[in-house]
């Protein structure tokens, strides 16, 4: 078996025409860091932020061993395994969370530009704080999401920050001189009582958008378990755990910083007690026709990606968890029109609320 980075898939994530499992951005990243690699020892190079393995096999194929990576998306850590197996490069990695060990003595860090400035905020105060004093940060992205705030986040851990030569739309910012390290820490802000709590990267950050807040205005009674899908930052299920004392609640989410910000929302509220979270590709941990009560506001992008294939796999999945009868409360743009999806993959579907922009539908399993 051989690596070439043409054969990256993003399975098990949505695949399709224009849907990409490397980019310009991965191949710039790899040639300005090439040299540094050279001289890293097996066990001082960390990726973060790679999508589906380009720049974890690309550095192992070039030779670098004892990887350490994290990916905040799950599906992005199981395409990296299949994709690390077809190349014959599993053994050269390990996938860790965002906690220190990651990050632990690091000698050079190779990383995608995260969209949100507090979470690079938190990626670079955690380097900081525990990388080795001479670890060299090459932080690349596509130029289209690239802001000067970001060399500024940057510049709140590191005393400089290089900016190299744009190619194919791409550039990478250089960091040396870690300083004023920290442990990332979630901010705070309350909304009608329910505190959320959220690091940085999660969707919506300590807000509420205004999806999800139309879903909360509109949710029954719940008897006695819910689940929050696609938790977020969790604010759906702590707001029905505070709703309703006797109530348990299982949330998911496949990104690690939605689950961490869900776990701390409920701590906020101390409701930690009665609320499960877990990081799921969909709700794989849960059974079949186990489920009696799902609230849902579907994403609809992936990765930088905005997708029409994403919801209904949401929707398949609810409708296999969910038991003859249980249903199915979700939230979406009312442009999108689908009650029709739900209708054909859950079941009969009536709407509870529609305003100007968002519609929320309650679906039982047939």
């Amino acid at each position: 078996m051989t690596y070439s980075p043409d054969d990256l898939r993003r399975r098990p994530d949505v695949e399709g025409p224009g849907l990409m499992a490397s980019d310009a951005a991965d191949r710039l990243i790899l040639d300005e860091s090439a040299e540094a690699r050279a001289a890293v020892p097996d066990g001082g190079l960390v990726v973060i932020g790679d999508s589906y393995g380009a720049l974890t096999l690309g550095a192992a194929d070039a030779g670098a061993r004892g990887i350490r990576v994290h990916q905040d998306a799950l599906t992005g850590e199981r395409a990296l395994a299949l994709n690390a197996a077809a190349s014959g490069l599993s053994e050269t990695f390990s996938s860790l969370a965002l906690e220190p060990g990651l990050v632990s003595d690091a000698r050079l860090v190779l990383m995608r530009l995260p969209r949100s400035l507090d979470a690079l905020r938190d990626i670079a105060g955690i380097i900081a704080a525990h990388a080795s004093p001479d670890v060299v940060v090459y932080a690349g992205g596509r130029i289209k999401h690239m802001t000067l705030a970001m060399n500024d986040a940057l510049r709140e851990s590191f005393d400089r920050v290089d900016v190299t030569h744009a190619r194919q739309k791409s550039r990478v910012l250089v960091a040396r001189g870690p300083h004023d390290g920290r442990e990332p820490a979630p901010r705070t802000a309350v909304h009608d009582g329910v505190t959320v709590a959220a690091f940085g990267g999660v969707f919506a950050g300590t807000g509420v958008d205004i999806g999800t807040r139309f879903l909360i205005e509109n949710l029954p009674a719940v008897a006695d378990a819910a689940i929050d899908f696609a938790s977020g930052n969790g604010v759906v299920g702590a707001t029905l755990a505070v709703r309703h004392p006797q109530l348990q609640v299982y949330a998911s989410d496949q990104s690690a910083v939605a689950v961490a910000s869900t776990r701390a929302t409920a701590l906020a509220n101390g409701v930690a007690d009665r609320v499960t979270v877990r990081r799921d590709d969909l709700l794989s941990s849960v059974g079949d026709a186990s489920a009696t009560f799902i609230a849902l506001n579907p994403p609809f992008h992936s990765g930088a990606a905005v997708s029409d294939d994403l919801a209904p796999r949401f929707f398949e999945d609810a409708a296999r968890a969910l038991r003859t009868g249980g249903e199915l409360w979700a939230v979406w743009n009312s442009a999108l029109g689908y009650r029709p999806a739900l209708e054909r993959i859950v079941g009969p579907t009536r709407q509870i609320a529609r305003n100007a922009k968002f519609t929320v539908t309650a679906s039982t399993k047939r």
